[in-house]
């Protein structure tokens, strides 16, 4: 029971932290992204294409684009995530249907270089909060999930060949000076989207001592799908033989884990550690199991 209820707990205030990220998100979209003709990665960059090609509106495009998508992608999400997907791309089309209505400019004077930096502080800020809080726009995420699940494709690549995709197509409408400023934009993105989440270490690693060290492990393979090591350990003072669980995740996923821990055991002892160089984009490491040694 415990295992269900923490997978589709849904709370109040990821929701509102969803929203105010989306929010943020949308209005470098449209404020800087739309207003200086900068091009995007993702379904938002598809939107834009279609807008200079065909002017619809983004906020609709955007809508009409993610939805499908989630559709098909919806038996890989489990409930919560598929409620925050769902409710992460609805708000972030409503925010962009409301920031092209509202009166205002940021006076930047069309300078692409601080369009490029703003873009991806504004972007990257907005996204973080909404990853940082278990939520998600859909659009390229779906995809690269599926690709990953069923063709073993990781995640990041599927990512990076999407973005490269749909910012090749944005050349149709803007030139190569922009691209250059809108690939500044998608750099400063990354980095602060990892900055607002967990620092700037792209991975973080675990070690976990607990007494729930069996279910703790199997909810991290479940729900996280990432690899565990069990470790033998014992007290120093008491000598009374124990396990503690190994395990290194994604950036995105560490709130997620803590917040998993946390239900299972408040009382867990947590020790943390930043992986500056990482192995492999899946993010699934194993340990030789010390249990045999």
């Amino acid at each position: 029971m415990r295992k269900q209820a923490s997978a589709t707990r849904v709370r109040l205030l990821d929701l509102l932290m969803i929203t105010i990220g989306c929010g943020i998100y949308a209005l470098g979209f449209v404020k800087i992204n739309i207003a200086n003709r900068l091009a995007e990665g993702g379904v938002t960059g598809i939107s834009l294409i279609i807008y200079h090609l065909f002017h619809i509106d983004p906020s609709i495009s955007t809508l009409c684009i993610n939805i499908p998508l989630i559709l098909v992608g919806y038996r890989l999400l489990g409930r919560r995530a598929l409620i925050y997907t769902v409710y992460g791309t609805i708000w972030l089309s409503v925010w962009i249907w409301i920031w092209q209505r509202v009166p205002f400019t940021l006076n930047i004077h069309h300078d692409l270089f601080i369009s490029g930096v703003l873009a991806g502080l504004i972007g990257g800020f907005g996204s973080g909060i909404v990853y940082r809080f278990d939520g998600t726009t859909g659009g390229s995420d779906v995809v690269a999930r599926m690709f990953e699940r069923h063709r073993g494709v990781p995640m990041g690549r599927s990512l990076l060949i999407c973005d490269a995709i749909v910012l090749t197509a944005s050349l149709s409408y803007i030139d190569i000076r922009k691209m250059m400023y809108t690939l500044l934009a998608s750099y400063v993105f990354s980095k602060v989207v990892n900055f607002t989440q967990v620092g700037s270490y792209p991975a973080q690693g675990f070690i976990i001592i607990s007494s729930q060290t069996e279910e703790i492990s199997n909810q991290i393979m479940w729900q996280l799908e990432r690899g565990v090591t069990l470790l033998n350990s014992e007290g120093a003072y008491s000598h009374r033989p124990g396990q503690a669980i190994y395990c290194v995740v994604a950036s995105e996923e560490v709130v997620t884990l803590k917040r998993l821990i946390n239900e299972i055991d408040p009382h867990a002892f947590i020790t943390t550690f930043d992986v500056d160089s990482v192995a492999g984009e899946g993010f699934t490491y194993n340990l030789p199991d010390q249990s045999h040694n």
